[in-house]
Protein backbone atom coordinates (compact mmCIF):
# COMPACT_ATOMS: atom_id res chain seq x y z
CA UNK A 1 0.00 0.00 0.00
CA UNK A 2 1.04 3.64 -0.26
CA UNK A 3 3.63 4.79 2.25
CA UNK A 4 2.47 5.13 5.82
CA UNK A 5 2.34 8.13 8.09
CA UNK A 6 5.35 10.42 8.26
CA UNK A 7 6.20 13.18 10.78
CA UNK A 8 3.93 16.17 10.52
CA UNK A 9 5.05 19.52 9.10
CA UNK A 10 3.45 22.96 8.78
CA UNK A 11 0.53 23.07 6.31
CA UNK A 12 1.39 24.10 2.75
CA UNK A 13 5.08 23.41 3.00
CA UNK A 14 5.25 20.21 0.93
CA UNK A 15 8.19 18.58 -0.78
CA UNK A 16 8.41 19.60 -4.40
CA UNK A 17 7.86 17.00 -7.13
CA UNK A 18 11.57 17.34 -7.91
CA UNK A 19 12.49 16.57 -4.29
CA UNK A 20 10.34 13.46 -4.51
CA UNK A 21 12.20 12.44 -7.65
CA UNK A 22 9.02 12.73 -9.69
CA UNK A 23 9.85 15.63 -11.99
CA UNK A 24 9.55 13.57 -15.19
CA UNK A 25 5.94 12.56 -15.94
CA UNK A 26 5.11 8.89 -16.25
CA UNK A 27 2.32 7.18 -18.17
CA UNK A 28 -0.24 7.35 -15.35
CA UNK A 29 0.27 10.98 -14.37
CA UNK A 30 -3.09 12.75 -14.53
CA UNK A 31 -5.09 9.52 -14.31
CA UNK A 32 -7.33 8.33 -11.49
CA UNK A 33 -6.79 5.28 -9.33
CA UNK A 34 -10.02 3.63 -8.20
CA UNK A 35 -9.81 1.26 -5.23
CA UNK A 36 -11.12 -2.24 -5.78
CA UNK A 37 -13.70 -3.53 -3.27
CA UNK A 38 -11.08 -5.90 -1.84
CA UNK A 39 -8.82 -3.02 -0.73
CA UNK A 40 -7.17 -4.28 2.43
CA UNK A 41 -6.26 -0.89 3.90
CA UNK A 42 -9.33 0.86 5.38
CA UNK A 43 -7.77 4.27 4.74
CA UNK A 44 -8.20 3.62 1.02
CA UNK A 45 -11.61 1.93 0.99
CA UNK A 46 -13.55 3.22 -2.04
CA UNK A 47 -10.87 5.84 -2.64
CA UNK A 48 -10.48 7.79 -5.86
CA UNK A 49 -6.92 9.10 -6.18
CA UNK A 50 -5.70 11.65 -8.71
CA UNK A 51 -2.12 10.81 -9.65
CA UNK A 52 -0.14 14.04 -9.54
CA UNK A 53 3.17 12.35 -10.36
CA UNK A 54 4.28 8.97 -11.67
CA UNK A 55 7.68 7.89 -12.85
CA UNK A 56 10.66 5.63 -12.32
CA UNK A 57 11.14 6.97 -8.80
CA UNK A 58 7.59 6.20 -7.66
CA UNK A 59 4.24 7.93 -7.60
CA UNK A 60 2.33 10.53 -5.63
CA UNK A 61 -1.40 11.26 -5.60
CA UNK A 62 -4.27 12.87 -3.73
CA UNK A 63 -7.48 11.22 -2.57
CA UNK A 64 -10.26 13.44 -3.94
CA UNK A 65 -13.36 11.86 -2.38
CA UNK A 66 -12.76 11.76 1.38
CA UNK A 67 -13.33 14.71 3.70
CA UNK A 68 -10.96 15.57 6.53
CA UNK A 69 -12.88 15.21 9.77
CA UNK A 70 -13.33 18.19 12.06
CA UNK A 71 -11.52 20.81 9.96
CA UNK A 72 -13.06 23.54 7.83
CA UNK A 73 -11.36 25.72 5.25
CA UNK A 74 -11.83 28.72 7.55
CA UNK A 75 -10.07 26.81 10.35
CA UNK A 76 -7.16 26.01 8.05
CA UNK A 77 -6.89 29.62 6.89
CA UNK A 78 -6.61 30.81 10.47
CA UNK A 79 -3.88 28.23 11.13
CA UNK A 80 -1.74 29.70 8.34
CA UNK A 81 -2.43 33.30 9.30
CA UNK A 82 -5.03 34.19 6.66
CA UNK A 83 -8.29 35.91 7.58
CA UNK A 84 -11.18 33.91 6.07
CA UNK A 85 -13.02 35.83 3.39
CA UNK A 86 -16.57 35.43 2.13
CA UNK A 87 -15.56 32.50 -0.07
CA UNK A 88 -14.03 30.52 2.80
CA UNK A 89 -17.19 28.51 3.38
CA UNK A 90 -17.26 27.25 -0.20
CA UNK A 91 -14.33 24.82 -0.12
CA UNK A 92 -14.10 21.57 1.82
CA UNK A 93 -10.88 20.18 3.28
CA UNK A 94 -10.11 16.66 2.07
CA UNK A 95 -8.00 13.81 3.42
CA UNK A 96 -5.42 13.57 0.65
CA UNK A 97 -3.63 10.52 2.00
CA UNK A 98 -1.80 9.15 5.03
CA UNK A 99 1.65 10.57 4.25
CA UNK A 100 2.55 13.86 5.98
CA UNK A 101 -1.00 14.71 6.85
CA UNK A 102 -0.16 18.25 7.99
CA UNK A 103 1.03 19.18 4.50
CA UNK A 104 -1.48 20.84 2.22
CA UNK A 105 -2.06 20.67 -1.52
CA UNK A 106 -4.55 22.26 -3.89
CA UNK A 107 -5.43 20.36 -7.05
CA UNK A 108 -7.03 22.91 -9.34
CA UNK A 109 -7.93 24.07 -12.83
CA UNK A 110 -5.02 25.64 -14.70
CA UNK A 111 -6.55 29.13 -14.87
CA UNK A 112 -4.53 30.10 -11.75
CA UNK A 113 -0.78 29.87 -11.36
CA UNK A 114 1.90 30.77 -8.86
CA UNK A 115 5.10 31.16 -10.93
CA UNK A 116 7.68 28.65 -9.80
CA UNK A 117 5.28 26.97 -7.37
CA UNK A 118 2.55 25.47 -9.58
CA UNK A 119 3.08 22.07 -11.22
CA UNK A 120 1.19 21.74 -14.54
CA UNK A 121 -0.72 18.48 -14.90
CA UNK A 122 -2.52 16.76 -17.77
CA UNK A 123 -6.16 17.46 -18.67
CA UNK A 124 -6.04 21.18 -17.83
CA UNK A 125 -5.21 20.72 -14.16
CA UNK A 126 -2.41 21.89 -11.89
CA UNK A 127 -1.06 21.38 -8.38
CA UNK A 128 -0.08 24.19 -6.01
CA UNK A 129 0.96 24.09 -2.37
CA UNK A 130 1.49 27.69 -1.27
CA UNK A 131 -0.44 29.97 1.04
CA UNK A 132 -0.98 32.37 -1.88
CA UNK A 133 -3.56 30.08 -3.44
CA UNK A 134 -5.45 29.79 -0.15
CA UNK A 135 -5.50 33.54 0.18
CA UNK A 136 -6.80 34.01 -3.36
CA UNK A 137 -9.46 31.31 -3.00
CA UNK A 138 -10.68 32.94 0.21
CA UNK A 139 -10.85 36.32 -1.55
CA UNK A 140 -12.67 34.95 -4.60
CA UNK A 141 -9.62 35.29 -6.88
CA UNK A 142 -8.62 31.64 -6.95
CA UNK A 143 -8.92 29.00 -9.67
CA UNK A 144 -12.30 28.18 -11.14
CA UNK A 145 -12.22 24.66 -9.68
CA UNK A 146 -10.22 23.30 -6.77
CA UNK A 147 -9.85 20.41 -4.33
CA UNK A 148 -7.98 21.16 -1.12
CA UNK A 149 -6.28 18.19 0.55
CA UNK A 150 -4.10 17.54 3.57
CA UNK A 151 -1.62 14.70 3.19
CA UNK A 152 -0.93 12.57 0.15
CA UNK A 153 -0.51 8.98 -0.98
CA UNK A 154 2.98 7.94 -2.05
CA UNK A 155 4.43 4.82 -3.66
CA UNK A 156 8.04 3.63 -3.85
CA UNK A 157 9.53 2.65 -7.24
CA UNK A 158 7.56 -0.24 -8.71
CA UNK A 159 5.11 -0.38 -5.81
CA UNK A 160 2.12 1.05 -7.62
CA UNK A 161 2.72 -1.16 -10.65
CA UNK A 162 2.75 -4.21 -8.37
CA UNK A 163 -0.52 -3.15 -6.74
CA UNK A 164 -2.13 -2.68 -10.13
CA UNK A 165 -1.02 -6.15 -11.20
CA UNK A 166 -2.47 -7.54 -7.96
CA UNK A 167 -5.86 -5.98 -8.80
CA UNK A 168 -5.72 -3.54 -5.91
CA UNK A 169 -6.62 -0.62 -8.17
CA UNK A 170 -8.32 0.14 -11.44
CA UNK A 171 -7.30 3.12 -13.56
CA UNK A 172 -9.76 5.64 -14.92
CA UNK A 173 -9.28 8.67 -17.20
CA UNK A 174 -9.76 11.80 -15.14
CA UNK A 175 -12.01 14.69 -16.05
CA UNK A 176 -12.93 17.92 -14.31
CA UNK A 177 -16.53 16.91 -13.67
CA UNK A 178 -15.48 13.76 -11.84
CA UNK A 179 -12.65 15.36 -9.87
CA UNK A 180 -14.41 18.58 -8.92
CA UNK A 181 -18.11 18.33 -9.74
CA UNK A 182 -19.39 15.08 -8.25
CA UNK A 183 -20.40 14.83 -4.61
CA UNK A 184 -17.59 13.08 -2.73
CA UNK A 185 -19.77 10.13 -1.81
CA UNK A 186 -20.64 9.54 -5.48
CA UNK A 187 -17.15 9.77 -7.03
CA UNK A 188 -16.10 6.15 -6.48
CA UNK A 189 -19.19 4.66 -8.09
CA UNK A 190 -19.12 7.25 -10.88
CA UNK A 191 -15.48 6.40 -11.67
CA UNK A 192 -16.29 2.68 -11.68
CA UNK A 193 -19.18 3.13 -14.07
CA UNK A 194 -17.11 5.43 -16.30
CA UNK A 195 -14.79 2.53 -17.06
CA UNK A 196 -17.71 0.16 -17.58
CA UNK A 197 -17.66 -1.58 -14.20
CA UNK A 198 -20.80 -2.20 -12.15
CA UNK A 199 -19.62 -2.08 -8.49
CA UNK A 200 -22.46 -4.40 -7.46
CA UNK A 201 -21.02 -7.16 -9.66
CA UNK A 202 -17.50 -6.99 -8.22
CA UNK A 203 -16.61 -9.46 -5.52
CA UNK A 204 -15.10 -7.89 -2.44
CA UNK A 205 -12.51 -10.67 -2.70
CA UNK A 206 -11.62 -9.87 -6.29
CA UNK A 207 -8.29 -8.23 -5.55
CA UNK A 208 -5.84 -7.25 -2.87
CA UNK A 209 -3.23 -4.57 -2.49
Amino acid sequence: MPDRDAPTDPPFDPPSPEALGLAEPGPLEGELLVAMPGMGDPRFTQSVIFLCAHGDEGAMGLIVNKRAEGLSFADLLRQVGVNPGEQAAGLAVHFGGPVERARGFVLHSDDWEAPGATKPLPRGLALTATVDILRDISAGRGPRQAVLALGYAGWAPGQLEAELQANGWLTCPSDSELVFGEADEAKWETAMRKIGVDPALLSSKGGSA
